[in-house]
């Protein structure tokens, strides 16, 4: 048994290891092109909104999945439109129980985003428009926002 600087045995350190990585569902569509690539003044209007889901798949590994879904309009007119879940297997160990949400939510689909991110703008490229280069994403942030959201909702009666 091996130790690191006089601390735990590394057989009980905490670690958190990429199994795999994977597209699991990926959409785009152009639908009005190529009239929607036409070049334009104004620039179009971007909604993304990002998702997390994890499934336990045994008792060490987690299936954790990040949701992106966004699309791009000129007023009334649809230029592009894309969803993708991109997923990864993650292998938790030796993770306190009250830390292991955290690091599922936090940490895993931090991972995963800059793979997502190269997905999006590829594809959005591949379609005919400039590259979206989605901006980091806060997941402490937004597992906070979560976790305030479901505070409330567990503190009412059924």
């Amino acid at each position: 048994m091996s130790t690191t600087n006089g601390g735990q045995p590394e057989e009980m350190q905490p670690q958190l290891t990429v199994v795999m990585q994977y597209i699991k569902d990926f959409s785009f569509e152009n639908p009005n092109a190529p009239q929607s690539l036409a070049p334009s003044t104004e620039p179009p209007q971007i909604n993304i909104q990002i998702n997390v889901a994890a499934q336990p798949l045994s008792d060490t590994d987690i299936e954790v999945v990040l949701k992106l879904e966004g699309k791009a309009e000129k007023g009334a007119d649809l230029l592009f439109h894309f969803e993708l879940e991109f997923a990864g297997v993650f292998r938790i160990r030796n993770v306190p129980q009250e830390s292991l949400n955290a690091v599922v939510l936090i940490e895993c689909p931090r991972l995963l985003f800059p793979f997502a991110r190269e997905i999006v703008a590829t594809s959005v490229r591949n379609g005919g428009f400039p590259p979206l280069l989605l901006d980091p994403v806060d997941f402490v942030g937004l597992y906070r926002n979560k976790m305030e959201q479901l505070q409330p909702a567990q503190g009412q009666p059924s």
